[in-house]
């Protein structure tokens, strides 16, 4: 069965091949000196169409891939240079010529030949034509994405662009759904897209620009043709199948240069999740990372109960109930106003089989294991609401305004089967537990940057995040492993509930000064302040046999905890460009104090810290770089680790935290490399980095046979970790897209377990390779294979993953797709050992310019029951097997309005 892709492959490359000649050559200015980033294209002249293009490299050079014995007009466009067109005929023989432009070019001249170009450059855009990169069978914006080179989108709808992620998505200059790419590259025709602008360097905040290092920072921006503009477009989708299963998918779009709304709706019962549950709590609304300069990191973390989540966005049965709206108005010339509201309801159903080991300490022995049958429902509603207002009067002022609010209501009920395994026997019982959490939280940013003269550059930015959060949990029991002061033991099952209040304030201001010393230089004077309060509150009960309720009274079942943190500082950071190298030296001196008050005693601790960092960018090239990053970071656990009543994590998982615990300190170092080549559109970066943790926050564990009892505590020993992640793209012949990529990440951790130092490490390993074809009146192929490799203490766990994609548009009428996925996956001795395929097509029937289109679609063809997962805690590792949903045929009609 593998033979067959690449066999199919290679005869398309042969043809390929065979049917083209090479026509290189290189274009010069009066001069004679090369000219870099010249416009070539080759329109044939019978078929009025275009059959090549490319983009000169450093040395002028151009490679064109023409078919023998036709005519050609070859244009050429170059900004400065006047436009020139030369008639070529080939023959069966490649060809080479040097071509002269002549100067007195206007910009303006070159625009036409420009917009018919499949790729531009200019200054730090890159723009793709659209059009150039489509063959007929895609419907949304990441079917295009996914032929366009140099970019990728990862399997949760995020873009990435010669290996970074893009930040921001525009449609037409204004933010579509800020935070986050997945709702645009899932929901946006593709039969709207003219352009697609890559904006690289990019700052929202023209002030800003050429201060701040920004070489990491994406933003993509979407043209629409202009049939899109000052018109409703978008489309109403509507399916159904067997079983009762149902998809309704309206979209509306609206686009001018004063406002712009956009509706999204999705209601469906066959596993399309619009949004997931990782998708809504790691949604940023645009939100900066404001302090990233600041060497302290205050993380509010969440006191998520654990609500499962899914595997691929696969379970064995998803209902979703999905609405999303998003606006933006220009209120006047220097007043723009912008926001969204997303709402979405969702019904789970799970099913898993798993199990744990843990490892004695040091050792590779498994000391206990736990075989686990989790049935889970879930119910989740997620709301997520932004206005943003932006007043630039001038280019000289720019005054921002942000309100992010995300709530949510979960409940979560899961029968458990758990049977325990250890030196003392086997033990079997059923569990039910039941997890209910709504948790809110409300983001506000207020940024105001002033130009007072060109040498002079102010900005301040102030955030508060406010964060409520009630996590309930029950579990019923057979057996109680843990000793709790006030319970009541012998009573037919054991009921134990816990109530958790937990309330964030924190409130992050900073004032940056920039004094540029000279056109290449600059000082940044930064003075900033975090502050944080927050209360933590936690009581246990259980319901006894006779239906009464036993309040667990004792303190060390309870909480009332209060800890404010704050953090004062002043940095300072010289930027200067000397010949292709940027550095950027810096310190930043913190004066701390913190305080948490529980059990009739409070701690306080203060003291200050001085903090370097460095930035270096080497310029190789203009599309080659090498950057260095080094940062030292004070790191601060909240409240959540320090309350040391107790907290039950699970039903067999017991914490108290340690109301001593102070900062750890971590160092982390960062090489990148990038090059990009416009000529062969070769796109080459691969990144390492090396962090080491010192007086890490660690556990304190003592395992009794599957059930463990933890305490945090800050550690003398070393935690270090070292990842990398590489790759090779380029395209060739036109229609060919290659990729190869890596990515390894190994970790070594220190703990104590059951009073033993104990250190355990893991090495990760991700290698992909895949081979694409773009055709217009061809059937596409891709195959590609991706090998995983965990390395655990314990065991080693592989995955073998060969896939294809097939896409082909013919009779000008029909658009058929189709998706292969194998899997095999298996442990070091093949102990574990599965096997299972994944196949999904689609055929859809649209006769040209008409409004109506026909599908039929079919996911989970070959009826594959489950899949299969594995992970790796400090102290144990974990493979499951989880059901997914069964073949669906859905028959749909689409409406183009």
């Amino acid at each position: 069965m593998k033979k067959i892709p690449c066999f199919i492959l290679l005869l398309l490359t042969s043809i390929s091949f065979s049917q083209n000649i090479r026509f290189d050559g290189v274009i010069l200015d009066n001069n004679k000196n090369p000219l870099k980033m010249a416009n070539v294209m080759a329109i044939n002249n019978e078929a009025k169409t275009m059959d090549s293009y490319a983009i000169t490299n450093d040395k002028g050079k151009f490679v064109l891939n023409l078919k023998p014995n036709t005519n050609y007009s070859i244009k050429l466009s170059y900004l400065g240079m006047k436009n020139k067109e030369i008639t070529v005929s080939t023959s069966s023989q490649n060809m080479t010529q040097s071509i002269v432009m002549d100067s007195g070019g206007i910009e303006l001249e070159g625009v036409e030949i420009v917009r018919e170009m499949p790729v531009s450059i200019k200054g730090d855009t890159i723009v793709y034509n659209a059009d150039s990169f489509k063959s007929g069978t895609e419907r949304k914006l990441e079917d295009v994405l996914k032929k366009l080179p140099g970019v990728e989108v990862n399997s949760d709808g995020q873009i990435e662009v010669e290996g970074k992620k893009v930040s921001k998505l525009m449609v037409e200059g204004k933010d579509f759904f800020d935070g986050d790419t997945k709702l645009g590259v899932k929901n946006i025709p593709a039969d709207a897209i003219d352009k697609i602008q890559v904006l690289r360097n990019y700052n929202e905040v023209g002030a800003l620009k050429g201060l701040e290092n920004n070489e990491e920072n994406v933003a993509m921006n979407i043209k629409l043709k202009s049939g899109k503009k000052n018109f409703w477009f978008g489309d109403i989708n509507a399916g159904a199948g067997p079983d009762e299963r149902y998809v309704v998918n309206p979209k509306l779009f609206y686009y001018n240069p004063k406002y712009s709304v956009n509706f999204i709706s999705n209601f469906n019962n066959i596993g399309e999740l619009p949004l997931t549950m990782q998708d809504y709590f790691k949604f940023t609304g645009g939100f900066r990372s404001m302090m990233k300069k600041g060497g302290s990191n205050f993380n509010v973390s969440s006191n998520d109960l654990g609500i499962s989540i899914l595997k691929n966005n696969r379970a064995k049965e998803i209902t979703t109930q999905f609405g999303a709206t998003n606006f933006a108005y220009n209120v006047t010339k220097s007043w723009s106003l912008s926001g969204f509201a997303i709402l979405s309801e969702s019904q789970t159903v799970l099913e898993t089989k798993s199990q744990t080991n843990v490892l004695d300490p040091n050792s590779t022995t498994v000391y206990s294991t736990e075989n686990r049958e989790d049935d889970t429902n879930q119910k989740s509603h997620l709301g997520l609401f932004k206005v943003s207002s932006t007043y630039k009067p001038n280019t000289r002022f720019q005054f921002d305004y942000d309100f992010l609010a995300k709530l949510s209501k979960q409940d979560e009920v899961s029968a458990i089967l758990s049977q325990s395994i250890d030196a003392t026997g086997i033990s079997i019982q059923n569990i039910d537990t039941h997890k209910i959490q709504n948790p809110t939280s409300y983001n506000q940013n207020i940024s105001l940057y002033y130009t007072q003269s060109d040498k002079n550059v102010f900005a301040f930015e102030m955030q508060n995040l406010y964060q409520d959060e009630d996590p309930f949990y029950n579990a019923i029991s057979q057996y109680q492993p843990f000793v709790l002061p006030g319970y009541v033991p012998g009573q037919s099952s054991n009921d134990i509930n816990q109530n958790r209040f937990v309330k964030t304030n924190k409130v992050d201001a900073k004032l940056d000064y920039y004094y540029m010393i000279t056109p290449k230089s600059n000082l940044n004077f930064t003075f900033g302040n975090t502050y944080s309060y927050q209360n933590f509150n936690s009581s246990m009960f259980q319901i006894l046999d006779n239906g009464n309720t036993n309040n667990l009274v004792d303190p060390a079942d309870n909480n009332t905890v209060n800890y404010s943190f704050n953090d004062a500082f002043m940095g300072l950071h010289y930027k200067i460009l000397t010949g292709k190298l940027t550095i950027t030296p810096g310190v930043s001196f913190h004066y701390y104090d913190m305080t948490n008050t529980q059990l009739g005693v409070s701690y306080t601790n203060n003291f200050t810290r001085v903090l370097p960092d460095l930035y270096a960018l080497y310029q190789i090239k203009k599309a080659e770089t090498l950057t260095y990053n080094l940062i030292f970071t004070n790191d601060f656990t909240d409240i959540n680790k320090l309350a040391e009543g107790y907290v039950l994590n699970n039903y067999n998982s017991l914490f108290s935290g340690n109301s001593r615990l102070s900062n750890a300190t971590s160092q982390v170092h960062s090489l990148r490399y990038f090059k990009y080549n416009m000529f062969n559109f070769e796109n080459i970066f691969a990144n390492i980095n090396y962090s080491r943790v010192v007086d890490a926050v660690k556990s304190n564990v003592i395992f009794d046979g599957t059930n463990q009892t933890s305490t945090p505590y800050n550690s003398n020993d070393l935690d270090q970790t070292i990842s990398g992640n590489g790759s090779y793209g380029r395209s060739f012949l036109k229609n060919y897209k290659a990729l190869a990529n890596l990515s390894l990440n190994w970790s070594k951790y220190n703990n104590i377990q059951n009073g033993i130092k104990a250190a355990s490490e893991s090495f990760t390993q991700s290698y992909t390779v895949k081979v694409a074809t773009n055709y217009k009146n061809l059937p596409n192929l891709e195959i590609g294979y991706n090998a995983v490799i965990n390395n655990f203490d314990s065991d080693i766990f592989y995955t073998d993953k060969p896939f294809a994609k097939l896409d082909y548009y013919f009779l000008k009428s029909f658009s058929f797709v189709t998706e292969y996925e194998y899997y095999h996956y298996y442990n070091n001795n093949k102990t574990v050992n599965n096997q299972y395929d994944f196949l999904s097509a689609s055929l859809i029937y649209q006769k040209k310019d008409s409004k109506w289109e026909y599908k039929v679609s079919g996911t989970n063809l070959l009826n594959t029951a489950s899949l299969n997962d594995d992970s790796f805690s400090e102290f144990s590792t974990r493979t499951s097997k989880y059901t997914v949903q069964p073949r669906y045929i859905v028959f749909s009609l689409k409406y183009n309005i």
